[in-house]
């Protein structure tokens, strides 16, 4: 099937064909000529099938009629991160380069008021993270009773990051007549529920399931210890073993292990970048960009960047911790391989990540060969338990413990004085004014505001608030005569 026999526009063929793709993927084949017909659509595709093109190329056509209005979307595009947001606004760019179209992008760490700039204008395409819209919204900056197509992207990972109770209500806003094209991984209860409430009659298109990893990918298990120095050793071994390694990410459970690991290959002279939520846009589209372009060797990234993505040509992709979701699996090693390319993918697997381990293989169906010796999990298992019985003293020993602790005198509740003599003190508080300030007390500005107390003499030398003994404040006594 050629895209000429989808049912596009002329202008959007053109398009097409200049960006030299020629065959339409899967899920593009599929509903590219649903949404034309401008039926819902459920989409359930692996990362990496096109997903992307196929609501941006038939939307194309379908706003070639029509105009847009000051602050009312003609069409809106919900994305669970701002990286995704901002490769759908690249999509428009790529293949709108004959649509004269107005596309906004809505998205945390930009200025309000360069986005309310574009809604004012009036915008064909609206692309945006939940919350950034509500904010627009409940500022009055935004109206959405004009959107006539929502798309509902990544509906999974929306669900993950806990935007589903936004979605609903942004779902509400907007009219019942529109079509939505809703786009999701995987199918969980709660994204379920979700489709049958604001989907009409869609038309589903299943391409491949999650629990298929790409057979291009050749994927490896490796023994790592748990202590984290070790497994920064055991991924630099890997790096530098790795075959035909032009470009990879590494990935971590936490953001702050990406953190640790970045600065670990830096100072092990890697050329290496970091990707994870807590950052700031700029620095985050930034790092993207450049591993794009290939000035950045290594990306470690939290999962932010494990699905939908588009980097393309990745050899390699390593799995510094073992994902505690089977699914996040999936969507790693499916950086690499793309588009028929060979990939291959590497996880560290310590004596503890055996339960994570058995629900990846249950998930993909199939054992991924070990690089090295396997883990032997019942003995690792076994050293764990005698680790915490050594060093946790047995009943006896605590209740023995217990008994010499009661028998100790307990110490006194009143203060032992640690003063020192008067003498000492005195002789002190003549030396220090000299060594700490040898200029004289009367040269020094005293206090302007509020009633001089007889501590300001002294708080030159010694520093405001500093608390006096107020014994050391009266005249000393004079010595008898012997």
């Amino acid at each position: 099937m050629a895209f000429n026999t989808l049912g596009l526009s002329e202008k959007v063929l053109a398009a097409v064909e200049a960006a030299g793709y020629k065959e339409p993927t899967a899920i593009q084949s599929g509903a590219i000529p649903q949404v034309l017909e401008r039926r819902d659509i459920l989409g359930i595709a692996q990362t990496g099938t096109g997903k992307t093109a196929s609501f941006t190329l038939p939307m194309l056509t379908l706003l070639e009629k029509g105009r847009a209005r000051a602050r009312m979307p003609r069409t809106l595009i919900l994305e669970p991160t701002r990286e995704l947001a901002a490769q759908v606004e690249e999509n428009f760019a790529k293949y709108g380069t004959n649509h004269k179209l107005n596309v906004a992008l809505l998205i945390g760490g930009v200025s309000f008021s360069d986005q309310d700039k574009k809604l004012d204008r009036g915008t064909d395409v609206l692309i945006a993270t939940p919350g950034r819209l509500l904010d627009h919204f409940e500022r009055g900056k935004l109206l959405l009773q004009g959107v006539e197509i929502l798309v509902i992207d990544e509906a999974d990972r929306m669900l993950d990051m806990g935007f589903i109770p936004d979605i609903e209500r942004i779902c509400k806003l907007i009219p019942f007549t529109r079509q939505t094209l809703f786009f999701s991984a995987t199918m969980p209860p709660e994204i379920q529920r979700l489709t049958e409430t604001f989907l009409q009659n869609p038309a589903r298109i299943e391409v491949a399931p999650t629990s298929s990893t790409a057979e291009n990918v050749a994927q490896f298990l490796k023994a790592a210890e748990s202590k984290d120095y070790e497994k920064r050793a055991a991924l630099r071994e890997l790096l530098e073993g790795a075959e035909d390694l032009k470009n990879a990410i590494v990935f971590c459970n936490r953001k702050r292990d990406v953190t640790t690991l970045y600065r670990s290959l830096e100072r092990h002279e890697y050329n290496v970048g970091a990707l994870h939520g807590d950052m700031d846009q700029r620095t985050r589209m930034m790092m993207l960009d450049n591993f794009r372009k290939g000035t950045i060797k290594l990306l470690v990234a939290s999962d932010v960047a494990a699905r939908g993505l588009d980097i393309p040509e990745v050899s390699h992709v390593f799995n510094f911790d073992v994902p505690s979701n089977a699914e996040d699996y999936v969507h790693r090693i499916g950086r690499t391989g793309r588009a028929g390319r060979k990939g291959t993918a590497f996880t560290l697997v310590t004596g503890e990540d055996q339960k994570y381990l058995d629900a990846i293989q249950t998930l993909i169906k199939k054992d991924i060969d070990w690089l090295g010796d396997a883990i032997d999990f019942e003995a690792a298992a076994q050293e764990r338990k005698a680790r915490r019985k050594a060093g946790k003293p047995s009943r006896n020993a605590r209740s023995s413990n217990d008994n010499e602790a009661a028998e100790q005198p307990k110490p006194s509740n009143r203060r032992r004085s640690q003063s020192k003599p008067r003498e000492v003190v005195e002789e002190q508080m003549e030396e220090l004014p000299e060594m700490l300030n040898p200029t004289p007390v009367s040269n020094l500005p005293q206090r302007q505001t509020g009633k001089r107390s007889r501590n300001d003499k002294l708080e030159p030398a010694f520093g405001a608030g500093v608390h006096i003994p107020a014994f050391l404040l009266r005249e000393p006594r004079p010595k008898k005569a012997s």
